[in-house]
């Protein structure tokens, strides 16, 4: 098992370093998401120069590649901490990319992903507090931060075993590293609303 899971560890840092955004925006014949607008390559950014399909298959790209490496662990039988060391590398996967020079997204879809897989109640959890964060202040950056912020605690909440929820803590504060020009822009009250050009999460 212990090779099995080392395996899966690393399937699942390939499956999180195929980036989405690039891919869909070269077979779309859109420009590359790192020249473009936040130069993210993320769902965000695609949606700002390419629309709202090409956003969508980006982030559904996004949403699976962090969701199905952890649901492969389990039909494989990994065990809690197994499950947590793939959600991880999926994320890092996404983050630090090694068929794109380790310049990955900001990796909240993933993250949305790879919590799924870890727990449902928990990854329904912070999507509510996204969906009731966007509505209210209308700033992408600003509700994934949130939810991320409450996720660990969502995870204590729900039980989550100790090495899941420690991953779903290392991910938020990865998550919020990522996101520290958009703190930068919140706390200059300069950052974009959802639907605005330069709206960025």
């Amino acid at each position: 098992m212990l090779l099995i899971t080392v395996l899966l560890v690393v399937l699942g840092y390939l499956a999180g370093s195929i980036s989405t955004a690039i891919l869909v925006c070269r077979a779309m014949g859109l420009p590359d998401p790192r020249s473009e607008g936040s130069r993210n390559p993320g769902a965000t950014n695609v949606l700002r120069f390419g629309g709202k399909k090409a956003a969508a298959i980006t982030l559904a790209g996004d949403f699976l590649k962090g969701l199905l490496p952890v649901l492969l662990a389990r039909w494989a039988g990994a065990e809690e901490i197994g499950l947590a060391l793939i959600a991880l590398a999926a994320f890092l996967g996404h983050l630090y990319p090694v068929f794109f020079d380790f310049a990955g997204g900001k990796g909240v879809a993933t993250a949305f992903g790879t919590i799924l897989g870890l727990s449902w109640p928990v990854a329904l959890a912070a999507l509510a507090t996204w969906l009731m964060m966007a509505l209210v202040v209308r700033i992408s950056s600003l509700s994934a931060l949130t939810a991320a912020l409450v996720t660990p605690v969502c995870g204590w909440w729900f039980d989550l075993p100790l090495p899941q929820n420690g991953v779903i803590l290392i991910m938020v504060l990865l998550l919020v590293w990522r996101h520290r020009s958009n703190i930068q822009n919140l706390l200059a009250g300069a950052e974009d609303k959802i639907g605005t050009d330069r709206s960025e999460g």
